[in-house]
């Protein structure tokens, strides 16, 4: 009795001073900026931190994705997220470390399915200033970032609005303008391209249709406003929208924002 007790004690002993085996957690680290008040090199700090966070934590960090210049309101376009999300699906790690939640999306729907998913697959997400991301922290972040997307959409269309107000044009230039160097929001005929604009307009008026005079445009290898070619809907548009050249009524002097008509303008 007194020998197996012995015996005991001592594997117990052995177990106890015997070195355990670190085991390092597979973890992925995501980045992003936008276009708006950050730049390249926002990339390299957040990775950075998320490097640091990941060794603090002890966890071995297996690869990186990123997106630049990529808006958080759309998931759309951002190929570092989806490389994401395949590698997820193959089960290539286990945590994921951001240096905020909206770095993954401003979105409240697409933050939502992104926690979602991951947590199906048994990915963990942490976020360098807030740790282990929970279902409640995920509806905090992402009303708070479609709170501050809605903002800056108003805030943004407010001022397109005040620079219509003044005659000038709101962001993005009709074909037939170009820029006024010096003077933001001024526009001035681009003679090359009004020659085009004036064009289309009599071979239309003379009988042709939009097919034809695209037709003729390409052929003679006139660069079209977007696109490698003109076409029936580049000279046609649509009606209700105001698209096409045909339907722009800038180029009858009228200025169009919000399907509003400034005839003073």
């Amino acid at each position: 009795m007194q020998k197996h007790l012995r015996a005991k004690r001592l594997a117990k002993t052995t177990s106890v001073n015997r070195p355990r085996k670190l085991i390092m957690t597979r973890t992925a680290i995501y980045a992003r900026f936008s276009t708006d008040l950050q730049n390249e090199r926002s990339i390299d700090d957040q990775l950075a931190l998320c490097r640091a966070y990941a060794e603090r934590e002890g966890l071995n960090v297996v690869a990186t994705f990123d997106d630049r210049a990529r808006s958080g309101g759309s998931v759309l376009g951002r190929d570092g997220l989806l490389q994401l999300m395949d590698k997820a699906r193959e089960h290539e790690f286990d945590v994921l470390v951001v240096e905020a939640l909206d770095r993954l999306s401003r979105d409240m729907e697409d933050l939502a399915g992104i926690h979602k998913r991951l947590s199906f697959l048994g990915i963990e997400i942490r976020a360098v200033h807030e740790g282990v991301v929970n279902t409640v922290l995920v509806g905090l972040r992402g009303l708070v970032g479609q709170l501050y997307r809605e903002d800056i959409a108003h805030k943004v269309r407010r001022g397109q609005a005040g620079r219509v107000n003044k005659g000038l044009h709101a962001g993005g230039l009709t074909y037939g303008y170009s820029y006024v160097l010096g003077d933001p929001g001024k526009r001035m005929i681009a003679e090359d391209e009004a020659e085009i604009v004036r064009r289309v307009f009599r071979e239309y008026v003379a009988g042709q249709t939009p097919r034809d005079i695209a037709h003729d445009l390409n052929t003679d290898r006139i660069p079209p406003p977007r696109g490698r070619a003109w076409n029936a809907s580049t000279i046609n548009g649509n009606v209700q929208r105001g698209t096409g050249l045909l339907h722009n009524e800038l180029y009858a002097g009228r200025l169009i924002w919000n399907r509003v008509i400034d005839q003073g303008s």
